[in-house]
């Protein structure tokens, strides 16, 4: 059974930042895999934030995330993690991390997305 465990939320002030991991167990992860983080705020719908596809590590983001978070593959590990940096007020959310086999063209899309983590809370004071 696949399972996504998510480490490295908390608080943090606006302009601080964190890192977030996440770690897959279960099977080994092929080409054909994409690991993808997800943020959600009560009343609001998930928001993209970054993938990956697992054959090349390329990453790509939300459009609001792009040149303040980096995501990255940890070598001959099932673990990937999630830099923020200049985090503000508006990145509070539950951040999960998600686990598929998405064509591209969904891969910014919950619902192309198997397997998820638990979440972990990110909350930014300003």
């Amino acid at each position: 059974q696949v399972q996504l465990v998510e480490t490295g939320g908390g608080l943090v002030q606006a302009g601080g930042s964190l890192r977030l991991s996440c770690t897959a167990s279960g099977r080994t992860l092929s080409s054909r895999d994409t690991m993808a983080w997800f943020r959600q705020v009560p009343g609001k719908e998930r928001e993209f934030v970054a993938a990956l596809r697992w054959s090349n590590s390329r990453p790509w983001y939300g459009d609001s995330m792009k040149d303040r978070f980096t995501f990255s593959r940890e070598n001959a590990k099932n673990t990937v993690s999630l830099q923020m940096t200049n985090l503000e007020p508006e990145d509070t959310a539950v951040y999960s991390c998600a686990l598929g086999q998405p064509i591209v063209s969904a891969a910014r899309l919950p619902s192309a997305y198997t397997y998820w983590g638990q979440g972990t809370q990110v909350t930014v004071s300003s």
